[in-house]
């Protein structure tokens, strides 16, 4: 027999690190691609799905150790996550807790879908870039072509990513 539900779930501790917390559920993994971490870094990751909240009803944890986050690389986390919070851990202490925010450019991380886009020449050495238009619902505009992309646009590319 299990343990019972008001238990919780029981999840280690980490010394220093970072917890991502306030995930959308379903989305730990496209959080992990937009890191860039595959777990073949040697990092220790718990990564824990569809665990109930009460704030989102299901969310996503995702447990980092030897990881600290710039901001930058926090705010690109919102583009999939954006109601996630950033806990910094040191000693098995949280010293600093921040929300993530949609940056207001992103620049060489999603691409234009618009085949047309001068991003998508092959030769042209332009990096695609997007703007802020809205952040809820959230919406980005490329600089370029003007082409828009939405939260569910964005998922799907980093989905789409290996």
């Amino acid at each position: 027999m299990g343990a019972p539900a008001d238990q919780g779930l029981i999840v280690r501790r980490i010394r220093d690190g970072t917890v991502i917390d306030h995930i959308p559920a379903g989305r730990a993994l496209t959080v992990l691609r937009i890191l860039g971490l595959s777990g073949r870094e040697g990092l220790r990751i718990a990564l824990v799905m569809n665990v109930e909240s009460r704030k989102l009803g299901r969310k996503d944890i995702v447990k980092v150790e030897g990881l600290s986050l710039t901001r930058e690389a926090t705010d690109l986390i919102a583009l999939v996550a954006p109601t996630a919070t950033i806990n910094i851990v040191k000693d098995y202490r949280v010293v600093e807790k921040r929300r993530v925010k949609v940056p207001d450019e992103v620049v060489g991380l999603l691409q234009c879908p618009n085949p047309t886009c001068i991003t998508r020449k092959r030769g042209e050495p332009i990096k695609p870039r997007f703007v802020k238009v809205s952040e809820s619902p959230l919406v980005l505009r490329c600089v370029y072509c003007g082409t828009k992309l939405g939260e569910e646009d964005i998922v799907r590319q980093f989905e789409g990513a290996h």
